[in-house]
């Protein structure tokens, strides 16, 4: 797994503080990040890829600095939107999924193989052709993951992607992240996706108030919550 760290890492919109002098080290496969919402926990995530740049502080994937190395840290990090809308970008399926590898030096029949193995992945091949902002909610989403999975990245930042979804598709999709060889980090208000997880860290007015075991970190954070 890759080791991200967080030294001394602190972020303001305008006035607001979202996030006030984190130090992580993370390393574990699986793991999650809860708090309320304005809690800071989608600036953190957003963090890690790149997304956003911290005010003070630095943030780092396997030594590299993620604020002056962000070609290279996006090559490697994997990052799933709340709303699948967001990152769907070609008109068909198909089409979204080989996009993701224009920019690999590929040939085209290995394009193809990769991309045919993703939409099997997420079991997608039966919509290949079809436009891909007709799918239904739980299909774009698994669209996302076959788009970012078809690069291979070595870490996955996934922003509350159950969120849209009926209880179904957002089981489906948490049984997807269960299974992935990647370094998993999902923030997320579905506390049943992480109990299985190894770590979980709770936010709280842009700090980490909890990190422990799902079990000992979901606690405190009901607590929190009563």
């Amino acid at each position: 797994m890759s080791i991200i760290r967080l030294d001394g890492v602190s972020h303001s919109f305008g006035d607001r503080r979202v996030l006030d002098d984190l130090n992580l080290t993370l390393s574990e496969h699986r793991i999650g990040v809860v708090g309320a919402n304005g809690s800071g926990k989608s600036t953190f995530a957003r963090l890690i890829n790149g997304l956003v740049t911290p005010d003070t502080g630095t943030v780092s994937v396997d030594g590299l600095d993620v604020a002056r190395n962000a070609k290279a840290i996006r090559s490697r990090i994997g990052f799933i939107f709340t709303n699948p809308d967001n990152q769907i970008v070609m008109p068909t399926v198909q089409e979204d999924v080989a996009f993701t590898l224009r920019r690999h030096k590929l040939t085209a029949a290995e394009s193809a193989a990769r991309t045919a193995a993703s939409l099997d992945r997420f079991g997608l091949t039966a919509h290949a052709d079809h436009p891909a902002h007709r799918l239904s909610g739980g299909q774009k989403q698994l669209l996302a993951l076959a788009s970012v999975l078809v690069a291979e990245p070595e870490v996955i930042v996934a922003d509350e992607p159950t969120t849209l979804l009926d209880a179904r598709n957002a089981r489906l999709i948490g049984e997807q992240f269960e299974t992935m060889s990647q370094q998993v980090i999902i923030v997320t208000h579905q506390l049943a996706l992480l109990d299985r997880f190894d770590r979980v860290l709770v936010f709280e007015d842009g700090r980490v108030v909890a990190d422990d075991t799902p079990q000992v970190a979901l606690s405190a954070y009901r607590e929190l919550l009563a």
